[in-house]
């Protein structure tokens, strides 16, 4: 144990040279997540931020797929056998059991599918209430009298469940997964309605289109909705979210696919849009539009916007010369947010929009930091792979 901590204290003081070598990016995902792993040794334990929670909520199920992309990266089998150790103690079940239509509660889902193949069993086995949920879902309205109040139209829809965008990365990918696995398309087929109803109609439409290419937070925020400096309010962690589960989509889908075009012309109009909003220092900031409000650096919607845009690249999606000095960029202010021990700084805590969790500082202890480190997990593997020869 010591000897990790010390190996953990000498990455995080590497010195920054000019152009990002790997060993310094994997020191730091390396880093960041030791930290976490020590802290929280014991991944059956619950969370306790103003009520018990199970591990499997949302904001560890993040982790969970931040930990399997380092994985991807730097195979260790304790990081295999720790989130072995969680999905068997959840019983490879949704948060809140099988009859649950909440996005927050499928999150953990997509983990559990990317542990499948370390178990060498066959997916009936082990991911049956997983499905089952999906199942359910599927033929279940949200009637709940505040899904659609906001909306075009006032009857229950089928689709109608994903009404804050954040539900697209918890929920979007676990249907896509499931789709390749089973080999069914019903459920690709599902998840592109429930993404174009959120798309087209929560709350009159949440991607902006016309605008910059960025997403309002749910039906609550009608769009236009305005920082008190009249810009737009657009939040930073709310559209990583979304551009993340473009990006897990896709790797399920074949880039011939129906699917893969649609989601793909969202994602190069995202990714247009977020260009414009870096700043000079590389961070994004939690409105993505408006300076004056919220002047602070944040880590969470930067990891994400890094992530989605060192995918694009080597994806071919997005032309290096245009995108590559943003993720370099992203990468020097990620750097800036590690502190010697492993703690991750900027991190902006749970919430709905920009003025959450304020004020988001260098030393500020989010009420969470788990799907932060998830985040910055993703953020970093992705990039490393953009460096890597």
């Amino acid at each position: 144990m010591k000897r990790i901590l010390i190996a953990c204290l000498v990455c995080c003081c590497v010195t920054a040279t000019a152009l990002a070598q790997p060993a310094a990016v994997l020191d730091a995902a390396r880093c960041t997540n030791d930290y976490f792993m020590q802290k929280y040794a014991d991944p059956t334990l619950p969370t306790n931020v103003k009520k018990v929670r199970p591990s499997s909520l949302w904001t560890r199920a993040v982790y969970y797929e931040g930990l399997m992309a380092l994985n991807a990266i730097d195979p260790q089998q304790r990081y295999i056998d720790y989130a072995m150790k969680w999905a068997d103690f959840h019983k490879w079940t949704p948060r809140n059991g099988v009859n649950t239509c909440d996005a927050d509660d499928q999150c953990c889902g997509q983990t559990y599918v990317e542990l499948l193949p370390f178990t060498g069993k066959d997916y009936k086995e082990l991911l049956g209430n997983v499905i089952a949920n999906l199942d359910h879902q599927m033929v279940t309205p949200n009637d709940k009298k505040n899904a659609t109040a906001k909306t075009k139209g006032t009857q229950p829809s089928l689709y109608g469940w994903w009404t804050w965008i954040d539900a697209i990365q918890m929920a979007m990918p676990l249907y896509m997964q499931v789709a390749k696995l089973t080999g069914e398309q019903k459920y690709r087929d599902h998840a592109m309605k429930m993404y174009r109803w959120t798309r087209n109609e929560c709350g009159g439409g949440l991607l902006n289109t016309k605008g910059e290419g960025l997403w309002w937070r749910d039906a609550d925020y009608v769009p236009p909705y305005k920082e008190k400096d009249g810009q737009n309010c657009y939040w930073s962690r709310g559209n990583g979210w979304v551009y993340a589960a473009l990006v897990r989509c896709m790797n399920q889908l074949s880039p011939k696919s129906k699917e893969y075009k649609e989601l793909k012309k969202d994602f190069l109009l995202m990714s247009k849009g977020l260009k414009n909003c870096q700043h000079e220092d590389g961070f994004w900031h939690v409105s993505l539009v408006s300076d004056a409000v919220y002047p602070n650096p944040e880590m969470t919607g930067t990891a994400l916007f890094l992530y989605g845009m060192a995918w694009g690249i080597q994806q071919g999606i997005l032309k290096d010369k245009d995108y590559r000095p943003a993720c370099d960029k992203a990468w020097k202010a990620l750097e800036s947010c590690l502190h010697k021990d492993g703690f991750l700084g900027w991190n902006q805590g749970t919430g709905k929009d920009p003025s959450a969790g304020q004020p988001v500082t260098f030393t500020s202890m989010p009420d969470f930091e788990d799907y932060g480190t998830g985040c910055y997990l993703l953020g970093l593997s992705e990039y490393y792979k953009l460096l890597k020869p």
